[in-house]
């Protein structure tokens, strides 16, 4: 049996990542509305023209929202694997997965109002 190419090796990682990221997206509710809310973001960067270095923050944040999101998926089914039954410290460790994307979040909602919020401002006194 010969080993496997270093080509097929790559093309095999890169197949299990996307099954992880199209796991994620089938069965956490939560990663819809991370999609939603970063489409809404990524419309408005374009609809106010936003600077290159305001795109990267934004884009940046997303991307820190999307892999909290997925390391949370991640340490909840290996703690429901490992954990089956009720477990103070399972249950600890699934709050403390949530607690990182909910601080990812809030960084991305900081950063996303301090961005936008001065073109939301011009925009409402240009209408004016």
């Amino acid at each position: 049996m010969s080993r496997p190419s270093f080509i097929r090796t790559r093309f095999n990682s890169f197949r299990f990542a996307f099954n992880g990221l199209a796991a994620v997206f089938r069965s956490e509710p939560n990663m819809h509305l991370h999609v939603l809310a970063s489409l809404v973001v990524l419309v408005m960067a374009y609809r106010f023209e936003v600077t290159r270095v305001e795109w990267c923050l934004l884009i940046l944040c997303i991307g820190m929202v999307w892999v909290a999101e997925v390391f949370n998926t991640s340490i909840e089914t290996l703690t429901d694997l490992v954990s089956p039954e009720h477990n103070i410290l399972a249950g600890k460790t699934k709050d403390l997965a949530a607690g990182a994307v909910l601080m990812a979040a809030i960084t991305a909602v900081a950063v996303g109002l301090f961005i936008f919020i001065p073109y939301w401002v011009e925009y409402v006194n240009t209408e004016l």
